[in-house]
């Protein structure tokens, strides 16, 4: 069975940077999509960025696009998040998320793809604040 375990979450100001990664164990991640997902308070969860097993495709929510960098490394069983120029609006929980599909998974819009992933993690908090 996969587990994920999320990790580099944090308290950070305003135009800083954090990543985030996610560890797999109990499964290799290579036939997996992953994505990031976020839930602040009071707010419905949303998708972050996602990318193929095959690390040939990434996708990214327009409010992190140029900001949000989502990375592999299948040998270290390990997704990262690299956020950059944070902002108080980037605050939440961020949970990692797999799921083994044959469909393009992350060519499809960020908002649809919640459903297909069957693996979660535990979330890890981000606060952007000064």
């Amino acid at each position: 069975q996969l587990q994920l375990v999320e990790s580099g979450g944090g308290l950070v100001q305003p135009g800083g940077s954090l990543r985030l990664s996610c560890a797999a164990s109990g499964l290799p991640l290579d036939d997996y999509h992953i994505g990031w997902f976020r839930q602040a308070p009071g707010k419905e969860r949303e998708g972050v960025s996602c990318i193929s097993s095959s690390a040939r495709t990434t996708n990214y929510a327009l409010s992190v696009k140029d900001r949000f960098t989502i990375s592999r490394d299948n040998a270290k069983n390990t997704v990262y998040l690299q956020m950059n120029s944070l902002k108080p609006e980037d605050t939440a929980v961020y949970y990692c998320a797999a799921a083994k599909v044959a469909r393009q998974l992350c060519d499809y819009g960020l908002e649809y793809i919640g459903p297909y992933f069957g693996s979660w993690g535990q979330g890890t908090q981000v606060t952007v604040s000064s």
